[in-house]
């Protein structure tokens, strides 16, 4: 696959400007597709050119087997640094960039490093994939803002952390913490989203009839001062497939 990167700049803007769509999104999840800023919509752009191009290409021919999801990843990987490159998004040593311009680590997760200044009223994280490629971690992306916009994920480029992950490098609003949320108050708000309680022995904790959240702890979802709303600040959004 040889990435075309003034076609991928004309569908980026197509997408932004309302003319073209992405065929996995309907229409209100591309507001969440279009918060999330040009970054993202071009690596998505990128992602969906690589699984493309691994259905349709030599693998097949060769393998005459569909590709893997880790061949998926893998491919996805190489091609979104490629382009991030080519669009000066690609950011070596990230760590000590985010430290220099956006302060310290605030906080570790299995998914995010949390970067921010005292009084920022925005957070920096580095994001990495838990999902089963990086094209459906990039999907999540846009899933949570299309879910939880008032925790909106910006893209700002992309890297690989010290320790050699893939890592998406994004803004989120700061919410001061009044408390954590109870299970009632997820419930409660998710409910209102049009999602119910999974009860089957998987990872899942909601279903719709598109989407499902895993990881909606509370650990996840704080009651924000200001509103004494409770609000997700992460969570696992995936499609129903």
């Amino acid at each position: 696959m040889t990435l075309d990167i003034p076609h991928i700049d004309q569908l980026t803007d197509e997408i932004l400007n309302g003319t073209r769509d992405f065929p996995q999104f309907n229409q209100p999840e591309h507001a969440g597709v279009c918060s999330a800023g040009a970054h993202l919509v071009g690596a998505l752009i990128v992602c969906n050119l690589a699984r493309e191009s691994l259905a349709s290409g030599d693998h097949v021919r060769e393998c005459q087997a569909a590709p893997t999801n880790w061949q998926i990843d893998e491919e996805q990987e190489r091609q979104v640094r490629s382009w991030a490159e080519a669009k000066g998004i690609w950011v070596p040593k990230a760590e000590e960039w985010l430290s220099a311009n956006y302060g310290s680590m605030l906080a570790q997760g299995a998914e995010s490093k949390v970067y921010a200044r005292t009084g920022d009223t925005h957070v920096v994280k580095l994001r990495t994939s838990i999902y089963a490629t990086l094209g459906r971690a990039l999907e999540a992306i846009a899933l949570h803002n299309y879910l939880f916009p008032e925790t909106v994920m910006r893209v700002l480029g992309f890297t690989r952390d010290a320790d050699g992950l893939f890592r998406v490098i994004l803004t989120q609003p700061y919410i001061v913490c009044m408390r954590l949320a109870t299970q009632d108050e997820i419930d409660t708000m998710v409910s209102k989203k049009g999602f119910c309680r999974c009860d089957s022995t998987s990872n899942v904790n909601y279903i719709s009839h598109r989407l499902c959240l895993e990881d909606m702890h509370p650990a996840n979802v704080f009651v924000e001062e200001a509103t004494r709303q409770p609000i997700c600040i992460d969570c696992i959004v995936k499609f129903k497939r």
